[in-house]
């Protein structure tokens, strides 16, 4: 078997609005520890460097020196084609949660040709609902009678089961390489649009009806050629839909 590090390369931690210069330390030091060394910080509240790298430590400062910053969750997402979200929370849209080890079984073998985010939300509330919606599958914690986790907690729970299910001596499924996000939120909008015209989802809330959808080609497993059948058939029927309307636009005219 190769080494660990030849799928967790292709994986990324994003913090999400992270609160405090020590959680972004602790995080960076708890990846590493894993085998992962990539790290994002999406809207920090406070990225005082000093503070995070006194917690990072020597030697995770070379994750530090390289993290990247981002102004919002979707334009940090754009490259990855395999989103995790986490959550503590259940119910609403947090209906189909996964455990760790099994999200981490899945995610060896997609990590082979895919670059796969691992995204934290806040310390104090977690990912929101417009988060949700950007990821692939949420996975939560199992713990006791009090279920909120330290940030950097969450991280080194879920970097271990990735680390240690890469070392487990079974086949891995073939996984091809996926659909970015980029690729996939402009299809989701170009379908939000023509379901709207042709009346297949609520106007009123079409955000809310999309999430089944969204559900139903996460399971899919879209690659990038699929997304551009799927945005061909949305040409095709934007089309089609403004041929009747100039029809019936002409018709009554006459």
């Amino acid at each position: 078997m190769g080494t660990a590090g030849s799928y967790l390369d292709h994986v990324t931690i994003i913090l999400h609005r992270p609160r405090f210069p020590e959680n972004i330390g602790a995080s960076a030091r708890a990846a590493l520890n894993m085998g992962i060394s990539r790290l994002v910080l999406v809207e920090p509240e406070n990225c005082d460097l000093t503070r995070v790298v006194r917690m990072a430590t020597h030697a995770a400062l070379h994750v530090v020196e390289n993290m990247e910053v981002f102004p919002d969750l979707r334009t940090a997402l754009k490259p990855f084609s395999y989103v995790v979200g986490t959550t503590a929370r259940l119910g609403g849209e947090r209906q189909e949660v996964k455990a760790p080890r099994e999200v981490a079984a899945r995610l060896v073998s997609i990590c082979a040709k895919n670059e796969v985010a691992l995204v934290f939300g806040p310390e104090d509330r977690g990912l929101g609902n417009v988060d949700l919606r950007l990821c692939h599958e949420l996975v939560t914690i199992p713990s006791a009678d009090f279920s909120s986790l330290n940030l950097a907690q969450a991280v080194m729970v879920l970097c271990y089961e990735l680390f240690l299910a890469g070392r487990q001596e079974r086949p891995k499924p073939f996984v091809p390489k996926l659909a970015n996000r980029h690729e996939l939120d402009a299809m989701y909008e170009h379908l939000k649009g023509i379901f709207v015209r042709i009346n297949f989802i609520n106007q009123e809330n079409p955000d809310f009806w999309m999430r089944s959808i969204r559900r139903f080609f996460s399971r899919a497993g879209l690659q990038a050629r699929d997304v551009k059948v799927i945005r061909g058939i949305c040409r095709q029927m934007d089309w089609y839909v403004e041929q009747c309307r100039q029809q019936e636009d002409e018709t009554g005219k006459e």
